[in-house]
Parts: structure tokens; C-alpha cells; sequence
């Protein structure tokens, strides 16, 4: 699969935002009421994550390391007033809808994760396709957790009525509660997939940056950033541990050589 190809298929599968890794829950649990919502709130995402990562993948040898992060913010800045200003003229009745979450995408964890762990430290064509990947993977999430909100609490699929009036809606899915409801279930519905696919044969513990999800017993002293997509990621940590394990012991028999050394002292 070539890099392009990978980025997509990472973001859309592997590290997908929502479902893998957890992030962005605010917008996740708060505008999917309906699958329109969900889909524009994914779609508006998408563009202003890849179009920041290009930017910051460009700037990268440019932008001082100790200034980074508030570049990144008022690089995202920029592309989200550009988007909210679009949508207002074009698209008022979803941005009214979207309200004051199209504002906080400049905070978005899953925007700001990719500036850092990515776009900061690749090229721009694998980061542009990053950020696309992304996007279309919290795209996806959302507009899937919308469908069943909208198709449970109110008996429709896009505004488009589909049980029949004898049906009466289950309320709760369209509060706030539902949300939590339905992002379970499709969290637990992928594990389901994934167990069974491991169960096939198909190894699915380690995410496409080569986590353990063991942060606690990490042994990479370079953080996360430094072994996306290399497929030797898993010895080089190895490598890591042993040495790491081999100047603890040599440590430790230089401290017991000395108390030895100042017990033979004494006695004397």
C-alpha cells in the first residue's frame, strides 16, 4: 500500500478518532442528534485538518520548536474562521444547527494530536492525506452515530421519515443520554469485529503508530512520534528495554561493589 493509501486507510480503520482513540467526545456526544449534523460537523473537521496539517507539514522547518504549539492554534485559527464564515453564507441553517462547536474545532484534540504527532515531522503530500484520512474516519463516526440517534429518537434517516407512525420513537436517543448509548454500542460492536478477526488470525492489539495501548510499561524514551508507521518499531523498542535493562544491572552491580568496597573499610 503506498503512503497515500496508508494515511487513509490509518485514519479511516486503524487510529480511527472516535472510535479507536477516543477523541474529539465533545462534538461527538453534542451534534449528532441527526446524521446531517453528524456529516457536516465530520465534513467541516476534515477541511480544516487537512488543510492545516499541509500548512504546519510546509512551515515545519520554519516554526521554532518552542513557539509550535501556538502557531499550530493560530494556523487552525485561521482555517476555522475561513469555514465558519463559508458556512454562514452558505450553509446558515447547519451552521446554526453546529452552533458554537464549528468555534471549538480550533481546540479539537484530534486536530491539534495531528499537528504534533504528524503533520509537525512528515512531509506535506503524507500529511495532507493525513489529515484527509482523519477527517473522513471522524466523518464517518459521527454520521454512524447520528443515523442510529436519528433513526431510534425520531424515526427518520436524513429528515426523511422511515418507521411507520404506529412506531413510537425512543425519545432518549435524541438527548443527550443517547449519545453515550449509541457510542457504546458501536465502541463495543468494533471490538466484537476486531476480536474475531484476531481470533481469524488477523493480529489487531497494536494501532497503526505501533502503541500497546501499555503506556504505563512503555519503554520508548522518544515518545509516540518517533515510531509512526515503521515496521521495525516493535524491536527497536525491544532494543530500547534491553539496553535499558542492561545499564540498570551494571548500575546496580557498581552500587553493591561499593558498599562492599566501604563495608571492607569499616572492618578494617
Amino acid at each position: 500500500m503506498n503512503k497515500a493509501g496508508e494515511r487513509l486507510y490509518n485514519g479511516l480503520v486503524k487510529e480511527n478518532p472516535t472510535f479507536v482513540l477516543m477523541l474529539g467526545m465533545c462534538p461527538t456526544l453534542a451534534v449528532t442528534t441527526s446524521a446531517v449534523n453528524g456529516l457536516g460537523m465530520g465534513l467541516t473537521t476534515m477541511v480544516v485538518l487537512a488543510l492545516s496539517n499541509m500548512i504546519i507539514s510546509l512551515l515545519r522547518n520554519v516554526i521554532p520548536d518552542r513557539v509550535r504549539i501556538p502557531a499550530f492554534i493560530v494556523i487552525i485559527a485561521s482555517f476555522v474562521t475561513v469555514v465558519q464564515l463559508l458556512l454562514e453564507a452558505y450553509l446558515p441553517s447547519l451552521n446554526d444547527a453546529l452552533g458554537v462547536y464549528i468555534p471549538l474545532i480550533v481546540v479539537n484534540c484530534i486536530i491539534l494530536g495531528r499537528a504534533e504527532s504528524y503533520a509537525y515531522s512528515n512531509p506535506v503530500i503524507p500529511s495532507l492525506f493525513d489529515g484527509i484520512g482523519m477527517g473522513l474516519g471522524f466523518t464517518f463516526a459521527l454520521t454512524c452515530i447520528g443515523l442510529v440517534r436519528e433513526l431510534l429518537g425520531a424515526g427518520q434517516l436524513f429528515g426523511f421519515g422511515i418507521l411507520p407512525d404506529s412506531v413510537e420513537p425512543i425519545r432518549i436517543f435524541g438527548q443527550a443520554p443517547g449519545a453515550f448509548f449509541v457510542l457504546a454500542g458501536l465502541v463495543a460492536l468494533q471490538n466484537y469485529i476486531k476480536e474475531s478477526r484476531k481470533k481469524a488470525g488477523k493480529e489487531y492489539r497494536k494501532i497503526g503508530s505501533g502503541c500497546t495501548h501499555d503506556c504505563m510499561n512503555c519503554k520508548d524514551s522518544e515518545g509516540c512520534s518517533g515510531r509512526f508507521y515503521d515496521e521495525n518499531a516493535g524491536k527497536k523498542i525491544n532494543r530500547r528495554a534491553d539496553a535499558a535493562q542492561a545499564g540498570t544491572q551494571k548500575e546496580r552491580k557498581a552500587d553493591e561493589n561499593t558498599k562492599a568496597a566501604n563495608t571492607d573499610e569499616e572492618g578494617r
